[in-house]
């Protein structure tokens, strides 16, 4: 059974909802995850799994509510070498910021050490206008693997 910290970025809820769904596969699948809607750094556990679900607001940034962990991740010295991270980034494609708001939180973790579990998801609602579908498809095939 694994452990997996859940960290959301939503501005309009759409995140908030592919967690949710993602959070109750791992469950069902008999692993334990908690949600982060405001993540604090202290509140995370770096030797468990990190779960990103978040879209991108206004010009390629975070939304707001994952802004304070960015900061805190960008003043903070420590060494995220036993980190791994599961990236799913939610967007559209109709604009040149396509996904990357989380993107930005991915390159920062790695270049603090941090390794991708698995390669990324980037949905795009004009593709899926119900994202939770595509990331249930793509849980489902690593999930396993926890």
């Amino acid at each position: 059974m694994a452990k997996v910290e859940i960290l959301v970025g939503t501005t309009l809820g759409g995140a908030e909802y592919v967690a949710d769904e993602l959070a109750a596969e791992l469950q069902q699948q008999g692993h334990q995850s908690t949600i982060h809607l405001a993540a604090d750094l202290s509140q995370l556990d770096p030797t468990n799994l990190w779960l990103i679900v978040s879209s991108t607001h206004g010009a390629g940034d975070l939304p707001d509510n994952l802004q304070p962990l960015y900061q805190q991740l960008l003043d903070d010295e420590e060494d995220l070498t036993q980190l791994e991270y599961a990236l799913c980034a939610i967007g559209d494609s109709s604009y040149d910021t396509f996904c990357q708001g989380p993107e930005k939180l991915a390159a920062l973790l790695a270049s603090k050490g941090a390794t991708a579990f698995v390669d990324k998801i980037q949905i795009d609602v004009q593709h899926d206008p119900v994202p939770e579908d595509p990331a249930l498809a793509w849980i489902r095939h690593w999930i396993s693997e926890l």
